[in-house]
């Protein structure tokens, strides 16, 4: 596990110093409107890192003059903010090229940023104001509206796109984050503020994990997790996103239900293996290694499940019986799609 060193505390006045990790690909359409927010911070951040990912487009001389613009037009706290690049020859992909910039930052916090959003202003500060207050968590995320690609609202937010329940608000409050994601993912790297001091624990990132979601089952199981049910950012959608937002709807949730079950049942078994063995290394409290162990055999056993849908029936009822379904999955809507996947 790399060791990255350093706490969590404030400099240059007592201004929290922060990083932006800001990954691009072929942006040069919005990534300018994405600078300009960044800069517009109340908590202007220490640094933005831009990890370019091989674009053919001309998004980093984009970000650049953008970057330039700011610095030229506004305060002395905004001309402090440095804009840093990396560019990738041959690309790396979503978790690496995060992973990448990530690693580059110096803040004691660090904000991940993708590129064509819109951050509101008082996003930095007040996700960095939840991580110095209360219970001090690892990591904080937040809402985001959802916009087009123009930035018109679709009448939507992040949260209620993933229907996260006011039970699953109040865990997360009360200190059982980890719970939560276990069963289901809700943190979004746009909307995400962590401490600098998390990535002991968090890399490498596994290439079979997305870098949001790992990233915030690390910080449940090390420090904490919390989230504001406030928007702090215009989260695009259009056709171009490498991860987006929006519910599936009755048909979409059909379709999913009877889709061929491939090596997705594999897959999530390899990722539930990847963080059991984290967990036993992170000297985390062990109920939350044995959650980690239930989940894994979970997904063994869902992974084991007889093509034929009838004699799945009997294994999909045990495995409902032990609550691990409920505990570990999507509940009724994990039985019904095991059920009715296709071979």
């Amino acid at each position: 596990m790399i060791q990255r060193p350093g706490g969590d505390h404030s400099r240059a006045g007592g201004r929290p110093q922060v990083s932006v990790a800001l990954c691009t690909y072929n942006g040069a359409r919005f990534v300018e409107e994405q600078i300009r927010s960044i800069c517009a911070q109340t908590l202007p951040p220490h640094e933005i890192v831009l990890s370019d990912d091989g674009s053919s487009d001309d998004c980093v001389a984009v970000a650049r003059r953008a970057h330039e613009a700011c610095v030229a037009s506004s305060g002395q706290r905004v001309s402090e903010i440095r804009l840093r690049v990396l560019q990738n020859q041959t690309a790396l992909g979503v978790t690496r090229n995060f992973e990448q910039a990530i690693k580059a930052c110096e803040g004691d916090y660090i904000a991940l940023c993708d590129q064509d959003d819109v951050w509101h202003p008082e996003k930095l500060a007040r996700l960095v104001g939840a991580l110095q207050s209360g219970r001090r968590p690892s990591l904080v995320h937040a809402d985001a509206r959802l916009v087009d690609s123009q930035g018109r609202p679709l009448g939507a937010t992040l949260f209620g796109s993933l229907a996260v329940s006011r039970a699953e608000f109040d865990q997360v409050h009360r200190g059982h984050a980890f719970d939560v994601l276990l069963r289901r993912n809700l943190v979004t790297g746009a909307t995400t503020v962590f401490r600098r001091s998390l990535l002991e624990y968090a890399l490498p990132f596994p290439a079979d994990w997305l870098h949001d979601e790992w990233v915030g089952l690390v910080a449940a199981a090390r420090g904490g997790v919390d989230l504001l049910e406030w928007c702090c950012i215009d989260y695009r959608q259009h056709g171009a996103n490498q991860v987006g937002a929006g519910k599936l709807g009755l048909p979409g949730m059909v379709r999913k239900a009877l889709a061929p079950r491939g090596d997705d049942a594999a897959r999530r078994s390899v990722r539930a293996q990847l963080l059991v063995e984290r967990l036993e290394v992170m000297a985390v409290p062990g109920p939350m290694v044995e959650k980690a162990r239930m989940k894994l055999l979970h997904q063994l056993r869902r992974a084991a499940l007889p093509r034929s849908r009838v004699a799945r029936l009997f294994p999909i009822a045990r495995e409902w019986a032990s609550g691990r379904y409920a505990s570990y999955d999507y509940g009724v809507q994990g039985v019904i799609r095991d059920v009715l996947a296709a071979p």
